[in-house]
Parts: structure tokens; sequence; C-alpha cells
């Protein structure tokens, strides 16, 4: 079962979609919309990319603060949470995101990528850690079983 992991913002949704197997998360691509509320473009490419990789299941990230509390950007993206699962019919699975943007571009700036070109990754790579986050989840529970 393939599962798509998405990096929800305010002008981009970064993709990431795991291999056939749900052992390792692969970054597809960054969309991008001129404003934060024009989501008809951006909902139809993530319905191009679900029927594209054969995706059965979606894990957004929920960027909760760091003291736990849910701020506008987590209710965004619980409203987005909505509107994926009336398009998609798919179950939508949210994920604590908080780091990972942190966590992506230290990984940039380790791999020697310059500032200037990290923008254009970042909201990617951003999720394709929130999805690996998730398929080892997956992964420990069933090991504990």
């Amino acid at each position: 079962m393939r599962i798509m992991g998405l990096d929800y913002g305010s002008k981009t949704v970064g993709v990431a979609v795991s291999d056939p197997l749900g052992f390792t998360a692969q970054g597809v691509e960054i969309i991008r919309r001129k404003s934060e509320n024009k989501l008809r473009q951006t909902l139809a490419r993530i319905d191009e990319l679900i029927r594209e990789y054969g995706v059965e299941m979606l894990v957004l990230g929920l960027p909760k603060h760091m003291n736990n509390d849910m701020g506008e950007r987590a209710n965004k993206s619980l409203e987005f949470q909505e509107i994926l699962k009336k398009r998609t019919g798919l179950p939508v699975v949210m994920w604590d995101e908080r780091l990972t943007t942190v966590e992506a571009d230290r990984t940039m700036m380790d791999a020697g990528i310059r500032r200037e070109h990290r923008k254009e990754y970042v909201d990617m790579l951003a999720a394709v850690f929130i999805l690996q986050g998730y398929l080892d989840y997956l992964a420990n529970q069933k090991a504990e079983e």
C-alpha cells in the first residue's frame, strides 16, 4: 500500500510518497500557489498524484507549537484534512510535524546546499520526514505485535 505524505503550508504543499512496501519515503514535488485560499489547482494536482502512484492513504503534517498547543497553522491543517477526506475519499492521518522543517533545513545544510537553494526544496523534504516518521511508527507497531 502506498501512502502519501503532505506538508501543508500557506503557499506550498510538499509531497512525498512511500515505496510500495511502505518502508521508505521519497520526495515527489512541491505544489505552489499564489494565494493561501486558492486550493482548486492544489487539490487537482494531489488527485493526479494519488492516481499516478496508487496512493491509498494520506499523512498530513500537524504543525503544533513546541508546548503542544494548536495554533492557527494547525487549525488550517485540520481544515485541509477535512477537505482532503471529502475530495479523495481516502483516510487522512494527522502526524505531528514539529521540527521537520528545521530537520529538513539542517539536512540540506549538511549536504552543502546553499541557503538560496534550500527554500526550493525544504517543503518537499519536510513531507519526506513527516511520512518517514509515520512509516517508522507503523513498522514499530508491527514489531511490537
